[in-house]
């Protein structure tokens, strides 16, 4: 049976992202989960992977009104909140990027994207409860593949600031 691209680069060895993390000597650890096309929310991720939903991070790509791209990372439970994610950007409105955008803006996919090694580098905000972990989970760039490292050498090697991005529950 022939396999598919995907499956071919995830048998083949590093995504970007771990080539990315190798050069830069921040030790991190990858794991492979099967990819279910209809269910790509990082939670089904998490428990494919057996991991703390709050230690796994989604990477979301937003658009500040004034100042462009940005980047949040927050837990795959959780919901951004838009107005701290313009806050923190020193704007004043932001709002997710249209999923057609994603590709053509990070060179990622929907399920396959990280905040290390888009095509360009944007300002980056980790939510703060990651430092509530020694290592955190983060998409290597491709479905059905995370990086496990410090959340702290995630922030300083991609430039990020913590800080408060969840929306707030009620309950």
């Amino acid at each position: 049976m022939a396999k598919g691209k995907a499956e071919k680069e995830k048998s083949a060895g590093k995504t970007n992202v771990m080539r990315l993390l190798d050069a830069a000597k921040i030790p991190y650890e990858a794991k492979t989960y099967p990819v279910d096309e209809a269910d790509l929310s990082g939670s089904h991720a998490a428990d494919l992977m057996g991991v703390d939903h709050g230690s796994m991070f989604k990477t979301l790509v937003l658009k500040g009104e004034r100042t462009g791209y940005l980047v949040c990372c927050i837990p795959v439970d959780d919901e951004v909140d838009l107005k701290k994610a313009a806050k923190a950007a020193g704007d004043k409105k932001a709002e997710m990027l249209p999923m057609k955008e994603l590709l053509p803006v990070t060179g990622y996919i929907r399920g396959g994207c990280s905040p290390v090694g888009m095509k360009k580098k944007f300002p980056t905000w980790i939510d703060e409860t990651a430092l509530n972990y020694e290592r955190i989970a983060v998409s290597a760039g491709m479905r059905g593949v995370q990086v496990i490292l410090e959340p702290k050498a995630l922030a300083d090697y991609v430039g990020a600031v913590f800080t408060d991005l969840k929306e707030r529950r009620e309950g």
